[in-house]
C-alpha cells in the first residue's frame, strides 16, 4: 500500500509542474506577440483635433484669445486648475470653478472632469 501511494504521490506532484511549465511557456508567447505589433507604424493624430479653433470670450479669458488646436485648450485648461489648486481634494475627478471658470462650466460651481470636455466645446468656434 506504501508503494501504491507513493505512486499516487509522484503522479500528482508532476501533473501540478507540468501544469505550471505550460502557462510559463504561454505567457512567454503572448509576450513576443506584443512586442512584434509594437514595432509598426507611429500613431498619427486625427487632423480635426489639430485645427486651430477660435476660444470664446469666456474660454479665452483662461486659455487666451487666440486660434489653438483642442489639445493645446485642453492643456492650457488643466495647466490652469492645476495652477490654482481647483481639483477637488477629496474628489479627484471634480473640478471646483472660481470666477473665470464658472461662466465656461455654464454657472455650475462644480463639474466633473469628463462633463467638463462636454462644457468646454460649447465655447470653442
Amino acid at each position: 500500500m506504501a508503494a501504491k501511494k507513493g505512486k499516487k504521490a509522484a503522479k500528482r506532484g508532476g501533473a501540478k509542474k507540468g501544469g505550471a511549465k505550460k502557462s510559463a511557456r504561454g505567457g512567454a508567447k503572448r509576450k513576443s506577440a506584443k512586442k512584434a505589433k509594437k514595432g509598426g507604424a507611429k500613431r498619427v493624430p486625427n487632423a480635426a483635433f489639430m485645427a486651430p479653433k477660435q476660444p470664446d470670450a469666456a474660454l479665452a479669458a483662461v486659455v487666451g484669445s487666440n486660434p489653438i488646436p483642442r489639445t493645446e485648450i485642453t492643456k492650457k485648461l488643466w495647466g490652469y486648475i492645476k495652477r490654482n489648486g481647483l481639483q477637488d481634494a477629496k474628489e479627484r475627478r471634480m473640478i471646483n470653478a472660481d470666477d473665470k471658470l464658472r461662466p465656461v462650466f455654464g454657472g455650475k460651481g462644480k463639474v466633473s472632469m469628463f462633463e467638463m470636455t462636454k462644457l468646454v466645446n460649447k465655447h470653442i468656434k
